[in-house]
């Protein structure tokens, strides 16, 4: 079939260009920072930090310190007011919103030079795997990207709206038969009669890529098993790859592989509102292939000096493997020595590969225990491997010490079956965290903290907890961890927790 060939040119074309960039990866970065820098001279930006007087790396880590977005934000506000040439050449084409922390939503500018990075990186992740696979049998059906709303309004003439919807604007011409909702349904904004609809838009086609954010996946997933009573895989015989991002996929995957009922080919993906970082390019590793020629600048930080206050960034040539990194980002967005707040750990680095750890404010230690997501995922991870029990989603929290007991950390985890042992799986997180934190073991050794406490949240209890904050849907996640107890407090007030 002429499609067939077509795709596996493509792929084979994509395929050398990705590994000619990817086997000259400091070259290729010099060169991203030196375009970089050139038209950020011409910005009110690059005229603030003397951008004209940078020679090299070193000249720009003088003149550009590490922000935020609260530290760019005066810079955003004169865009948003309608003024050009502020942080990239022109005007932005989109302003991406995404959830902030101490000032409410962030507007992430994308422009017309930073846009096919956000546009490119799905695509060359599964033109690689049909390099590696050859698997080509997924365009004979429909593909369904589970996102959030497409709607745009504008500020100073700039779309704006949730990154999944702004690509939404994107689907090149000769996909839009294949993709999966249709845009009716796509703009409707109550969350979970979005996924009804979704629902009966697919339940009746010959789906083959399904993809979206873990928890998005598997409202959608449950809901067709309560319909029709069957795997996913009988409902979807021909469903063979899912591509997925946002959040580790691990602590989901034996839920997903019962909802689905085998095992089949997976894609992930590390797409932000601040670029599309890297995707994985082969199916026997699960590591992720950091993408260093799509108008993005990288440097890192320890995650160990960070915490210290210390920045000293280095670029990619002198990173080492298995150090948590706190990444830095430079880009053709107009975004300069930007903390994205994202930590990574090398795997590789011929060629340099990563696997996501979490977020640098994703960090449990009210205790002084200093335990972060990665550890509390791979905790919850072995915990079901060890009992069986399969979990929908979990948060964990500190109890802090009171008259009547002692401080510990209190998980809150919806499990799938509702005859799990949570005294067993407590006792596996304990083991699993202590081998994996030194901290963590010194305070249960020295009983300044009890071994974890479980709090079972009634079926479907964070989805309810998302719909009551509004939160429901879009690019919203249940953080994994916090030091503080807002988030289950307010689960606790919602009666969503069960007794048993």
């Amino acid at each position: 079939m002429l499609a067939h060939k077509l795709l596996k040119l493509a792929a084979y074309i994509a395929k050398n260009r990705i590994n000619n960039w990817a086997k000259n990866p400091i070259k290729t970065q010099e060169n991203q920072f030196k375009q970089i820098l050139n038209k950020g001279s011409k910005t009110l930006f690059g005229k603030d930090h003397n951008f004209d007087k940078i020679k090299n790396y070193e000249d720009f880590k003088q003149s550009v310190p590490i922000r935020d977005y609260e530290s760019l934000k005066s810079y955003v506000e004169l865009i948003k007011s309608g003024k050009e040439n502020v942080l990239w050449p022109g005007k932005p084409v989109y302003f991406a919103i995404t959830s902030g922390t101490t000032s409410g939503a962030k507007y992430i500018p994308i422009t017309k030079d930073s846009l096919p990075n956000h546009l490119n990186g799905a695509k060359n992740a599964l033109l690689m795997y049909v390099a590696q696979t050859g698997k080509t049998k997924f365009i004979k059906g429909k593909f369904i990207f589970i996102q959030g709303s497409p709607v745009l309004t504008k500020i100073s003439g700039i779309l704006t709206g949730r990154l999944s919807g702004i690509s939404a604007h994107h689907i090149p011409f000769y996909m839009k038969n294949f993709m999966l909702p249709s845009w009716k349904t796509n703009i409707i904004s109550d969350w979970e009669k979005k996924v009804d609809e979704i629902i009966n838009e697919t339940l009746n086609e010959n789906m083959t890529i399904i993809s979206g954010i873990p928890s998005w996946l598997q409202m959608y997933f449950e809901k067709i098993t309560e319909i029709t009573n069957q795997k996913i895989s009988s409902v979807f015989p021909n469903f063979n790859l899912l591509i997925y991002g946002g959040v580790n996929f691990e602590p989901y995957n034996k839920k997903f592989y019962t909802l689905i009922g085998k095992s089949i080919d997976s894609i992930e993906i590390f797409p932000a509102s601040e670029g599309f970082f890297a995707f994985q390019e082969n199916q026997e590793r699960k590591d992720l292939l950091l993408i260093l020629n799509a108008g993005i600048f990288y440097e890192f930080i320890n995650v160990k000096d960070f915490r210290e206050n210390k920045m000293n960034r280095i670029s990619i040539e002198d990173v080492e493997k298995n150090i948590n990194y706190l990444m830095i980002i430079s880009s053709s967005a107009g975004l300069w020595g930007y903390n994205t707040g994202d930590t990574i750990m090398f795997t590789s680095i011929k060629p340099y590969k990563i696997k996501i750890t979490g977020r640098i404010k994703q960090q449990l230690s009210a205790f002084g225990e200093h335990v972060i997501v990665k550890e509390v995922e791979h905790a919850i991870e072995q915990a079901i491997s060890k009992t069986g029990h399969l979990v929908n989603e979990f948060t964990v929290a500190p109890r802090f010490k009171s008259e009547h007991q002692n401080s510990c950390h209190e998980w809150f985890i919806e499990f799938a079956n509702e005859d799990a042992n949570i005294e067993v799986f407590a006792s596996h997180l304990d083991n699993e965290l202590q081998k994996q934190n030194k901290y963590y073991k010194d305070l249960i050794i020295g009983k300044i903290i009890d071994k974890p406490s479980i709090k079972k949240v009634s079926k479907g209890g964070f989805k309810k907890y998302m719909n009551s904050i509004g939160k429901l849907g879009g690019q919203n996640k249940i953080p994994k961890i916090a030091n503080d107890r807002k988030i289950v407090d307010e689960i606790k007030n919602l009666n969503l927790i069960t007794r048993s």
